[in-house]
């Protein structure tokens, strides 16, 4: 049965191919971003790109929360597991009771990302640190439960796919009166990225090409619905389609996109209609907004400042919040020369366009977040060779 449906949808996709290429326009070039890290792993470990003319060209966004994470947060990360800071004075004077006894819960991504002076959440262990890799946010909480002499910091990143199991820990905290558990918070916020890309000149023309429409994430918007892309397609005049992870899902839904320009049409279209609606998960948004806030800006790898594009603890849970609780200071931190990883995000290049991708930078020795993490552009194309073909 395997088989058969494996050759059933083989047929399939052939059969979108050969819609997409009758539809489009041989006389023009279509460029449309996946937003989602999910998809360009798709795209790449499928072949996707293999089925489509040559004038449908996928440019890759910045959609890996792994990717888009700053170096300076994660050098904050590194200083407060190693015991580089201390729990303020309640005087506010002097630096307070230095703090040895944390615990950094994180995922497994993110320990391999470097950082500054050679270092990495991974290296910082190795010198000593506490530093444990969870499957969910809720393990971080139950160390925290198990091990009441330790301070343990759940290092939170991601989408809004992975805020509310956040927000659920947080609350839970509360309710247990958990003192020695904190989050140190990198959530980011997926629209406001899209717009910030479509308000960027470098990044919405590349050169002489004008990014077309979207294919919106899948995850994120089961939570958020796909309400909030129609501002997009009206002020911008973009197309959006929200599409699954399977790679006929992509397909139909790069199909719609080139109807949709074709037709001179900007809306909102989902094809993930079996699990995406308008309106979103409302318990998870609720949750959420009881729990979050927007920070007035936020630093993207890639994309530099982003207003209002990433969340924080309200005051009434700050006592959680590990920024504040040990006095956590944003940094800046510029990105390895050598590596193209910024502009890779932006849209802007593509993982051959690095000097150092396949050479010097691979998935086992990885000189930016793009080859390490599984959502990365680069650990895509590397690790289902679309580079041999693209060289």
């Amino acid at each position: 049965m395997k088989y058969v449906d494996e050759f059933r949808d083989g047929e399939l996709a052939r059969t979108i191919a050969a819609r997409i290429a009758q539809a489009a326009d041989p006389g023009r070039t279509y460029h449309f971003m996946e937003f989602c890290g999910g998809h360009t792993h798709a795209i790449s470990r499928y072949g996707v790109k293999d089925l489509l003319p040559p004038n449908v060209v996928m440019v890759h966004g910045p959609g890996c929360p792994v990717c888009v994470l700053p170096i300076g947060r994660i050098d904050m990360a590194i200083e407060l597991a190693l015991g580089g800071h201390s729990l303020p004075s309640p005087l506010g004077e002097g630096s307070g009771v230095r703090v040895n006894n944390i615990t950094l819960c994180t995922y497994a991504d993110t320990v391999r990302v470097p950082a500054s002076n050679g270092l990495s959440l991974l290296k910082a262990k190795a010198q000593g640190a506490d530093i444990r890799m969870v499957y969910s946010a809720a393990d971080a909480l139950r160390i925290a439960q198990e091990e009441p002499e330790r301070e343990v910091v759940f290092f939170a990143i991601g989408f809004e796919t992975t805020t509310p199991p956040t927000a659920l820990v947080v609350r839970e905290a509360a309710r247990m009166g958990l003192a020695n558990f904190s989050v140190f918070v990198n959530h980011v916020l997926t629209p406001s990225a899209i717009a910030h890309i479509l308000e960027s000149p470098e990044v919405r023309e590349l050169g002489t090409v004008v990014i077309d429409g979207f294919v919106g994430p899948a995850h994120v918007s089961t939570i958020i619905g796909s309400q909030p892309y129609e501002y997009f397609a009206g002020e911008y005049r973009k197309p959006v389609v929200i599409a699954g992870f399977e790679p006929l899902d992509v397909m139909q839904a790069i199909e719609m996109l080139v109807r949709q320009v074709n037709d001179g049409r900007a809306c909102v279209e989902n094809e993930f209609s079996r699990a995406v609606t308008r309106e979103g998960n409302a318990k998870a948004k609720s949750l959420v907004a009881d729990v979050f806030e927007l920070r007035r800006a936020f630093e993207w790898r890639g994309l530099g400042l982003v207003p209002y594009s990433a969340l924080r603890l309200k005051d009434a849970w700050a006592a959680w919040d590990a920024e504040r609780k040990f006095g956590l200071r944003d940094r800046r931190v510029p990105d390895n020369k050598a590596c193209e990883c910024g502009a890779i995000l932006r849209g802007v290049k593509k993982p051959v366009d690095c000097k150092v991708f396949g050479t010097a930078c691979t998935p086992e020795t990885p000189m930016g977040s793009c080859m390490v993490s599984s959502e990365g552009a680069c650990a895509a194309h590397y690790t289902y060779g679309r580079y041999r073909s693209a060289a």
